[in-house]
């Protein structure tokens, strides 16, 4: 017997705002959340611009508990926190929790605590071992987000973290579609997080020429499926939804937003860094996701596109979209807006194609002024969309060939 997950909290803290709210306002209204890079050490960089955090988790969590954790795993709390409220659970600490034994937690984030890394190593040599902080560890390892999710939440029932570069968030999400789908909880906490907004990856991304250098105009830099485009824009934030047995949801009287029915992951196995140009790899996830969903392709009307605005990547998805959706669907790039969040991506636009279909709105794909010829799908350009969406597509993609495919419907 199959097993419904629907979607019944979401959270997010992003480049165009500090929760869901405000993020979604601005990606229908088409604004950009990238601007220039004004800290001292971006002046020497080829790239000196950003898609950063529109609110300091600062502005959320208390000192002493930022003080313990790396910038990724704090914006993970903050997301994860509100999708929890959202889901109707009360506070973190409360006592309207689910049972902590059929409670999950699947996160991801593509780098993790690089920040920590960093700067620990800066104190290592300027000062000396003594000097290096205690937290230092449990700052840096990449499972620091789930597991202090897991913590906070009290989950018991698995704590994972996914790490497949920009394909980690979507695929956190469908680890915790099949968590559920076992048996093996009623209720997961799923999604990504990201935040290294430094000089050596920005740097590093600049020597493979993937990024874009249009500094002098940094909100028209990110510019999916634009002839003129050059590379993505770097950006940090965290996306969080709670997944949930269905039947568990409708004995608690929760609000549903949307159904989770089917999850596609296949790879390339093409290059580390360069997608396969016929976009097969893509392809295969998506045929599988709509086979695991039971979902016609028909019925699959929108696509939030992985489109991360370089030359190659965006070509091969459009390819990919032909081969195993057709042509009837409405594209969107939201990374036009908020940049590229890396291990955060999948999740952050899992939620946008989430609420596309309950306020049955596409968001604009923004900068697209002259469409690459090869563009030969409806892309929603400028403005939104407004149209009726009964199950929506996100993709997200990732160095090393990870390819993933959501579809959502309506619950």
């Amino acid at each position: 017997m199959t097993v419904d997950v629907v979607v019944t909290g979401l959270g997010a803290t992003t480049p165009l705002g500090g929760d869901v709210a405000s993020t979604w306002e601005s990606l229908v209204a088409g604004r950009s959340g990238v601007g220039p890079l004004t800290q001292d050490w971006a002046a020497q960089l080829p790239v000196r611009i950003a898609a950063q955090l529109a609110v300091e988790p600062s502005e959320k969590l208390d000192r002493v508990k930022l003080r313990r954790l790396d910038r990724v795993e704090a914006i993970a709390l903050i997301a994860a926190y509100e999708a929890w409220r959202d889901a109707g659970f009360g506070e973190p600490a409360g006592d309207n929790r689910p049972d902590p034994e059929r409670l999950a937690v699947s996160i991801g984030t593509g780098i993790g605590g690089a920040l920590t890394l960093l700067n620990q190593d800066d104190i290592l040599e300027a000062s000396g071992p003594r000097r290096v902080s205690p937290h230092t560890i449990p700052m840096l390892m990449p499972n620091g987000p789930a597991a202090w999710v897991g913590l906070d939440l009290d989950a018991k029932a698995g704590v994972r973290m996914v790490a497949s570069a920009c394909a980690t968030g979507a695929e956190a999400i469908s680890l915790g579609l099949d968590t559920i789908r076992a048996g093996r909880a009623d209720v997961v906490v799923a999604g990504g997080t990201e935040a290294v907004i430094h000089p050596l990856p920005i740097a590093g991304f600049a020597s493979m020429r993937a990024m874009s250098t249009r500094n002098d105009e940094p909100e028209r830099a990110s510019r999916p499926f634009d002839k003129a485009r050059d590379g993505f824009v770097f950006g940090e934030g965290a996306g969080m939804v709670v997944l949930e047995r269905a039947e568990h949801a409708a004995a608690r009287g929760a609000r549903v937003y949307a159904r989770l029915a089917g999850a596609g992951l296949t790879s390339d196995g093409y290059d580390i860094v360069q997608p396969d140009p016929q976009g097969r790899g893509a392809a295969r996830a998506i045929a599988a996701a709509l086979r695991d969903s039971g979902v016609a392709r028909s019925d699959v009307v929108h696509v939030n596109a992985h489109a991360t605005s370089t030359p190659v990547g965006d070509i091969a998805e459009i390819v990919s979209l032909h081969a195993a959706l057709g042509d009837h669907a409405v594209i969107t790039a939201t990374k036009s807006m908020t940049g590229h969040l890396l291990g955060a991506a999948g999740a952050l636009e899992s939620i946008a194609t989430i609420l596309a279909i309950v306020h049955g709105v596409v968001p604009p794909t923004i900068n697209l002024d002259d469409p690459d010829d090869g563009v030969d799908l409806d892309v929603a350009a400028h403005k939104a969309r407004h149209m009726d969406i009964p199950a929506a597509l996100n993709n997200s993609f990732g160095f090393g060939g990870h390819n993933v495919a959501l579809v959502f419907t309506r619950p």
